[in-house]
């Protein structure tokens, strides 16, 4: 396996394009002495606007902005279909917002007050640079949180944009385990107001843990997992009866409004679309992108986008709509909906009309990044490229004797310990890592990291998979169908300023290509984010420079010996991959 070019590593400082560019320059690069403000959301403060490689530097405020989740099981009646058992963060559905601004530090204290379960919080896309321990995957960078157990997760926000937590512990953010996360920063478009998270997530009348058995089942037989029920807008939506209520979100005619689109799904690629309103997209995760006008945005499980709206058509009210993707495989049995209002309107229900559906299972675009980077050329992809292939898999032997068909990353389902996370191998100096680990390790920092992501065409379930990456953001170089030709699409791909993100979709039977550096230690977790996918073991885990790993200290080695303690008595003992 090659990992780097032969001699001396490479310097990143090839990242940063001198001839490409998003747009031209002057206007791109904001005056560093203006304000942040409607006219001038590509400004922030002094030195650091929307053109600013946030991978080099950021701000650091000095500001601590501290929060307090604790998790507890509770009761969800989102769309007035009835009670259903939950885990939520404070008793909300979906979970409190976090709202930092751009070099703030988030300090977040974790009680668990579930009965029965560990948990264990991850920040998605959030980079953790040189902070591997408070990445929150249980069996990779900790130890599961035991009931009436707490801790506290702190890290700067050295990126700016829209993002969301979710536990990491099993199926459990399918149980409502899910908030989202805003730090304040520069943006690539102007806008007036900024209307917060919205939160699109598909909901199942059944628990998590139930469904996932039922997805298993069928995957043992070829078949897709169940249908989801319905969709939730920001926590809320009609039930296919009529009961439960419709979000609402007025405007002003003549103002502009950010909206932070997330996809907290646990299986379905959704596509969102406002009648009459083109979004005007400004960033794909946490990665401000030149702006490019949609009437459907598609996101993957996992995925960010923030758009602008135009409030300029006529005073009346238009459906919010939210679709799951048939294209990409998905079902569920009725669909999402909310009501943008504007003011003066009449209180009735809409009667807008939908724009036609692209009908299609593919990332958006273009998704140009605000600051460029070159990512190599063909003959650095050529040199050290190497694949991952994902297909169903036999691993362990069930009660009956017989193998479990699973997905598995070159021939191997990950199956994480609780008990001892790859971290504890690390501080250890332990490098006997059980293959179930399906780790990867990458001893050099400083050089460029290239995979061929390949689902094996011809497999019996050829599903699409959204590809998230902890510890990095990655560059999409490249996705296609049928089977990646390494003596002709090399040359194809893109390397100067490719999409950036941390989600990214491979095509069923298809392929994906994507870079990043190794600039940060760690054990990185990437895995496909269909929740049923995971806990079957579709995931690898990169070990990066294990010399120079941050590891955790005191608190660290507590919440393992309190989990510990608990474990050989859990009432629900580990039933899938933990993740």
């Amino acid at each position: 396996m090659l990992w780097g070019p032969q001699g001396p590593p490479r310097t990143l400082q090839v990242r940063q394009a001198t001839a490409t560019s998003a747009a031209p320059a002057s206007t791109r690069v904001a005056d560093s002495a203006c304000s942040n403000g409607p006219l001038t959301r590509q400004c922030w403060s002094n030195g650091f606007n929307a053109a600013t490689d946030f991978d080099a530097k950021w701000p650091t405020t000095g500001r601590t902005v501290s929060y307090n989740l604790e998790i507890t099981n509770g009761k969800c009646n989102p769309d007035g279909n009835g009670e259903k058992p939950c885990q939520l963060f404070n008793n909300q559905y979906p979970g409190p917002v976090i709202s930092a601004n751009w070099g703030d530090t988030i300090l977040v204290t974790v009680k668990n007050s579930l009965q029965g379960n560990g948990t264990g919080i991850h920040w998605h896309g959030i980079r953790m640079l040189n902070n591997n321990p408070n990445d929150g995957v249980p069996g990779i960078t900790e130890c599961p949180l035991a009931p009436a157990d707490t801790t506290t997760y702190t890290f700067q926000a050295t990126q700016h944009g829209t993002t969301w937590y979710h536990s990491h512990f099993s199926s459990q953010y399918g149980e409502g385990a899910v908030g989202a996360i805003v730090i304040n920063g520069p943006a690539s478009a102007n806008y007036d107001i900024d209307l917060g998270p919205y939160v699109i997530n598909d909901y199942y009348y059944a628990t998590s843990w139930q469904v996932g058995i039922q997805s298993h089942n069928n995957l043992q037989m070829g078949g897709p997992p169940p249908p989801a029920d319905t969709m939730m807008i920001n926590g809320t939506n009609k039930n296919a009866a009529g009961g439960g209520k419709y979000g609402k979100v007025s405007m002003k005619k003549g103002k502009k409004y950010r909206l932070r689109l997330i996809n907290a799904s646990v299986d379905n690629t959704v596509r969102v679309s406002l009648d009459n309103h083109q979004f005007q997209v400004i960033s794909s995760d946490l990665i401000p992108i030149k702006p490019y006008n949609a009437q459907w945005v598609l996101l993957a499980v996992g995925q960010r986008y923030d758009v602008v709206i135009t409030a300029s058509q006529t005073v009346e009210n238009y459906w919010f709509r939210a679709e799951v993707v048939s294209a990409c495989r998905n079902s569920n049995n009725f669909y999402g909906r909310s009501i943008f209002s504007y003011e003066g309107a009449s209180s009735n229900d809409p009667t807008s009309s939908a724009f036609s559906d692209p009908g299609s299972c593919v990332d958006e675009s273009p998704l140009v990044p605000w600051v460029p980077n070159t990512v190599g050329n063909s003959a650095d992809f050529i040199q050290q490229a190497d694949n991952l292939d994902i297909d169903l898999t036999q691993e362990q032997v069930a009660t009956n004797g017989k193998n479990i068909v699973v997905w598995g990353v070159n021939l191997t389902a990950i199956n994480v310990n609780w008990d001892k996370p790859t971290a504890q191998y690390v501080k250890d100096k332990n490098t006997d890592y059980p293959t179930a680990l399906n780790l990867i390790e990458i001893p050099n920092e400083g050089v460029w990291s290239y995979w061929i992501i390949q689902a094996t065409p011809g497999t019996p379930v050829p599903l699409p998979h959204p590809i998230h990456l902890h510890g990095h953001d990655f560059y999409v170089l490249g996705a296609g169908s049928g089977t990646f030709d390494p003596g002709s699409t090399p040359k194809t791909l893109t390397y100067q300023n490719p999409p950036r993100r941390d989600t990214a979709i491979l095509p069923g039977g298809g392929w994906l290509a994507i870079a990043f550096p190794t600039d940060n230690p760690g054990a990185w977790l990437m895995h496909c984010h269909i929740a049923w996918h995971v806990a079957d073991g579709l995931a690898v885990q990169f070990l990066e420079s294990k010399d120079t790993m941050p590891v955790g200290g005191a608190a660290w080695d507590k919440t393992c010996a309190n989990w510990k303690n608990y474990s050989p008595n859990m009432p629900y003992p580990k039933s899938d991959s933990g993740l």
